[in-house]
């Protein structure tokens, strides 16, 4: 008995242990890969544990091996979406058994779903001295499948010069580095950081060759912090080359934590030829005050509404309303005598203004008609309108210039023609 309550005791001392020796990593940013799955997932921008209780992160957890075992995706602010370079999922789990490391993937209730690659699971398999030779895609059933970019397996074989990488599809056929790119079989070299310097496309003779559109390599620069900060593309003299979106190099700029926030383009002789904001909401530009014109239009646009009723004016209905208009209001099913949200289109609020008021008896003589603006932000704006009828409340919008009803909830102003609750 005593040697049994020994190791029961030993095992909880054990298993504590380790989780004492579990350890948590706080990243603002993933680094940047576009080049290929064998380039170790690694977190940039490192941040306290207190600082990513307030902002955007990822938290990679480790074993008390120090080995990654999930990485939590807290990475709220926009960034680009890549089957290499973004995991499209919030949590991302790591396993290890023997030679191999399978990831899987999961959502914000533990669902199992896909990452940005559209697999479900994924296993990396090892060789005796711990390089990757191979990665193979699965789904929920542990069935074969391929990626959005239509590759099953991934193959590698280490040299002196890199990494020699090939792809395979189901019917284990060699395909392409992506479906936009034609690259082969390619050599993949790194720093000794593993930071990828360069990807390169290879004949038959693994020879440095040139694509369709005389591409031979495409080369990265990642700055001190490891933001990704240049790429470039060469043909097989590594002389600087266009490539098949019409530039030579791509320049990334940063601000001080690491978001992507301008791509600027050059030709081969380094001369500018575009650049292109990259939106980002980690800085959000609020709106200013609204300005007396837009208050004018949107109390113009409401009361429209109700004119247009009132004086059959069918073309200024047309005018207020948007195409995309939702109009409700409480209904009453007499077969299951339940109240219903009851639905009126823009094509039928353009008929009743045809010929609703044509007795002129619908409203008092002249109507009273009422417009409280209850709140506007820039482009979106919240009205109550109350009338000798009704008290409705509007959603409008602002769309090329033009402020249109595009929500409209309304009711009786007489109460007692509901039923009492």
């Amino acid at each position: 008995m005593k040697s049994l309550k020994l190791l029961f005791f030993l095992c909880i001392t054990v298993s504590l242990h380790a989780q004492d020796h579990s350890e948590e990593k706080h990243f603002r940013h993933l680094r940047y890969n576009h080049v290929s799955p064998y380039i170790v997932l690694a977190g940039i921008h490192p941040i306290s544990k207190e600082t990513a209780k307030s902002t955007s992160h990822y938290t990679f957890i480790y074993d008390n091996e120090n080995r990654l075992i999930e990485i939590i995706n807290s990475h709220y602010h926009t960034e680009k979406k890549h089957p290499l370079a973004s995991i499209g999922v919030y949590k991302m789990r790591i396993t290890y058994e023997d030679n191999k490391e399978t990831r899987t993937f999961f959502d914000p209730n533990n669902k199992p779903i896909t990452n940005d690659r559209e697999v479900f699971k994924e296993v990396y398999t090892y060789d005796t001295k711990g390089n990757k030779i191979k990665l193979a895609f699965y789904d929920l059933d542990n069935n074969p499948i391929v990626s959005n970019w239509e590759i099953a397996t991934y193959k590698w074989t280490k040299t002196k010069d890199g990494i020699i990488e090939k792809r395979f599809n189901l019917k284990d056929e060699e395909v392409n580095v992506s479906p936009y790119f034609e690259f082969g079989t390619t050599l993949i070299k790194m720093d000794k950081n593993g930071t990828p310097k360069g990807h390169y496309n290879l004949n038959d003779k693994l020879e440095i060759t040139e694509n369709i559109v005389g591409v031979a390599s495409y080369q990265d620069t990642f700055d001190a912090m490891q933001n990704h900060v240049k790429y470039s593309y060469h043909d097989s003299k590594n002389n600087l080359t266009m490539n098949q979106w019409q530039f030579s190099i791509g320049e990334k700029i940063y601000d001080s934590i690491g978001n992507n926030i301008q791509l600027n383009y050059y030709d081969t002789a380094g001369k500018f030829i575009r650049d292109r904001y990259v939106y980002s909401n980690a800085e959000i530009a609020l709106s200013k005050a609204t300005t007396v014109k837009d208050s004018t239009e949107i109390k113009e646009k409401a009361l429209g509404y109700l004119i247009g009723l009132q004086q059959l004016k069918p073309e200024l209905m047309n005018e207020v309303l948007n195409d995309s208009l939702n109009k409700v209001t409480i209904g009453w099913d007499r077969s299951t005598k339940k109240e219903y949200s009851k639905r009126t289109t823009k094509e039928q609020m353009i008929v009743f203004a045809n010929s609703w008021n044509k007795s002129n008896t619908q409203f008092p003589v002249p109507p009273n008609n009422k417009v409280i603006i209850l709140d506007i932000y820039n482009r979106i704006a919240n009205v109550k309108l109350v009338s000798d009828n009704w008290v409705e409340y509007l959603h409008l919008m602002k769309l090329d210039g033009n402020w249109q009803i595009v929500n409209l909830i309304w009711q009786y102003k007489d109460v007692d023609r509901y039923p009492k609750e």
